[in-house]
């Protein structure tokens, strides 16, 4: 995938990103595109929510700007903060203000991550207003027919603290992502990586495994993307049993125990 960065969480998708449907999600989302509705990505962590937005930021043909939540982002790392330079006080734009500027779209990666005072900026942004108040500039900005809100979480992470807000999540279109069957998974493991079927049906076969202990001594089983990164490892050389240790067992837990039934697993089947 060829992307060009414009800021350091911005781009232009330029070559089409290898992105395997799983369902109605790419008709659903250019249906609310076209309707200027905001989008929700909900599933598990490694299952190609980002990468869906890489591929509609390539389809769509508009800038892609990606903010990854975390707990400190505060409102104005969002829409923006006067900051001195060179001696004078000048205004800069957040990530959200730019997108709503450019007509781009708005990923608000694991948002749930975010304090909820944060959150709740979006808002404006994400009914039939679709504006965006900027109060330090007295402004309320409006977003153009091509911008687009969207956000994702981790269903399987949520609790009490973290959790999405009802006033939040029903003005969204929402997409539910999951691990891909294993014959889609397998394509995109021989893809992704170069090797061969056979290597990938074990570790599709292996990934599976895992995720059977969900809820059992993990908290969530081999992603896709840790699958493709065993994969890589494999076919640099690094035997399979090693490479799913490393790329998978070790990013699952840190519990002697599980790594061991884990890795066990792995030698199972390879």
């Amino acid at each position: 995938m060829k992307a060009r960065a414009l800021k350091p969480e911005e781009y232009i998708i330029e070559d089409e990103p290898y992105y395997e449907p799983v369902g109605h999600e790419i008709e659903v989302f250019d249906a609310a595109y076209n309707n200027q509705l905001p989008v929700l990505l909900k599933g598990p962590t490694g299952c190609g929510k980002t990468r869906f937005m890489e591929y509609m930021g390539w389809r769509l043909k508009r800038p892609l700007i990606t903010v990854s939540c975390h707990d400190d982002l505060t409102a104005s790392d969002l829409v923006g903060r006067y900051l001195v330079t060179g001696g004078e006080t000048v205004w800069v734009d957040g990530p959200l203000a730019r997108a709503v500027r450019s007509g781009s779209i708005c990923y608000l990666d694991e948002v749930v991550e975010a304090r909820k005072d944060t959150t709740v900026v979006i808002h404006p942004l994400c009914d039939d207003r679709r504006v965006l108040p900027m109060e330090k500039l007295g402004e309320l900005l409006e977003a153009s027919p091509e911008f687009c809100m969207a956000i994702s979480y981790n269903p399987g992470y949520q609790s009490v603290l973290k959790d999405l807000k009802q006033s939040t999540r029903q003005r969204f279109v929402a997409l539910e992502f999951d691990y891909p069957n294993a014959a889609v998974e397998q394509k995109i493991i021989e893809t992704e990586t170069g090797v061969d079927t056979n290597t990938a049906k074990q570790l599709v076969k292996f990934a599976h495994m895992t995720r059977n202990l969900k809820g059992n001594g993990l908290d969530e089983g081999a992603s896709t993307r840790l699958l493709v990164h065993a994969g890589k490892l494999i076919i640099s050389g690094v035997d399979p049993v090693t490479s799913c240790s490393s790329a998978i067992a070790q990013a699952l837990t840190d519990d002697a125990e599980m790594l061991t039934a884990v890795n066990e697993l792995s030698s199972s089947v390879f």
